[in-house]
């Protein structure tokens, strides 16, 4: 569970820890889940490096085009392990091939919304 937890807070900053506090009057155990699955033994698995696991979990939630606010958070996190807005951009793309054009305009506009999430987020900052 430490391991996920660590994990988490690499890979999804705050996004991550604002789905942890949206499960706590819901279901605190789901979040237990999370730390220890899919955080805790496979994000944190040899093999793939978390940007090549951010790009094939991009990849995915962009194709199910089901899951626009868990694109979301792992577009935050893509960004966080090093992949840029314009590679976001292309894997978005490259749905359109695989996923259809529906898959990847959503995935498209949640990338723009994240993009300027975080560009605000980043003038406040500097200011």
């Amino acid at each position: 569970m430490e391991r996920g937890q660590r994990a988490l807070e690499t890979i999804d900053g705050q996004a991550g820890q604002n789905v942890i506090d949206a499960l706590a009057d819901i279901a605190p155990d789901f979040a237990t889940y999370l730390f220890e699955f899919p955080f805790g033994d496979i994000y944190s698995r040899p093999g793939l490096s978390l940007r090549d696991r951010e790009v094939a979990t991009i990849s995915a939630l962009a194709a199910m085009g089901t899951a626009q606010p868990q694109l979301k958070v792992h577009l935050e996190a893509g960004l966080n392990v090093g992949i840029s807005q314009e590679e976001i951009t292309e894997i978005l793309m490259q749905m359109a091939v695989y996923a259809g054009f529906p898959a990847a305009l959503n995935g498209l506009f949640a990338a723009k919304e994240v993009f300027a999430a975080r560009a605000s987020e980043q003038a406040e900052e500097r200011t």
